[in-house]
């Protein structure tokens, strides 16, 4: 879903301000204080170009999963030696199991329904390891949709101009944005639209996903991106 612009999205999320180290200690953090599995695995599910690992790997044995080809050619080339798998984070099966999992900036948004939702989580729960940690970073609540919202992103680089606008329109708990690009290169100008449709799913709806996959689960207010916070589950140890 990001082919075409793959290639800028570090340029656009740099130019937000986006702290992928400072996002990466947070991690950290509650990793050493809800983690009790014994090791340092870590699948980070929509690991996008791989920033969130260029920075957990100092600390753990980091693989990255994630449905975009383009994004995860750019992420091996960050990150030489990790193993990063393509697949759908619904129903992706790696036949291991692992210490973290993290699924950060919103990508659980992509599940298409609670249904999907619910065996979302519960493949994440196949995947941990007893004692394990799954950090998850939702996407924007339903009550805090902003319909009609005007957005812009712009990068102001030396050789790459990109502007990146959509106007935030939703359909009953689906939000859609629908990206138009406008790239400056030495290759001359382009434009291209990129649609995207996530889900608003509501606090109720991924607690329970959470309880029906028989995780235990906390909702830490303080989250990543400010007023997402973050939902810390946690399976009990052996």
């Amino acid at each position: 879903m990001y082919t075409q612009s793959a290639k800028y999205y570090d340029s656009l999320y740099r130019a937000l301000g986006k702290d992928y180290a400072q996002e990466a200690l947070r991690i950290e953090q509650i990793v050493s204080d809800r983690c009790r599995s014994g090791g340092k695995t870590l699948l980070d599910i929509g690991c996008g170009t791989g920033k969130h690992i260029e920075f957990l790997r100092n600390h753990f044995e980091c693989e990255g999963l994630d449905v975009d080809r383009t994004m995860l050619d750019i992420a091996r080339d960050r990150n030489p030696g990790a193993t990063f798998h393509l697949g759908d984070m619904i129903g992706f099966n790696l036949g291991k199991r692992f210490d973290v999992i993290t699924c950060l900036f919103g990508s659980i948004g992509y599940a298409p329904s609670v249904q999907r939702l619910e065996q979302t989580i519960q493949t994440f729960a196949r995947h941990l390891k007893p004692g394990g940690v799954i950090v998850v970073e939702p996407w924007v609540k339903p009550e805090d949709w902003k319909d009609g919202q005007v957005n812009a992103l712009y990068v102001n680089e030396p050789e790459l101009k990109v502007a990146r606008m959509s106007v935030a329109r939703r359909d009953a708990n689906i939000s859609i944005l629908n990206f138009h690009y406008m790239v400056a290169s030495r290759d001359g100008i382009r434009t291209f639209t990129e649609p995207h449709r996530l889900t608003l799913f509501s606090d109720e709806e991924y607690r329970q996903a959470f309880a029906r996959a028989r995780l235990f689960f906390d909702y830490e207010e303080n989250g990543l991106t400010p007023g997402r916070g973050l939902y810390v589950a946690f399976s009990r140890p052996e």
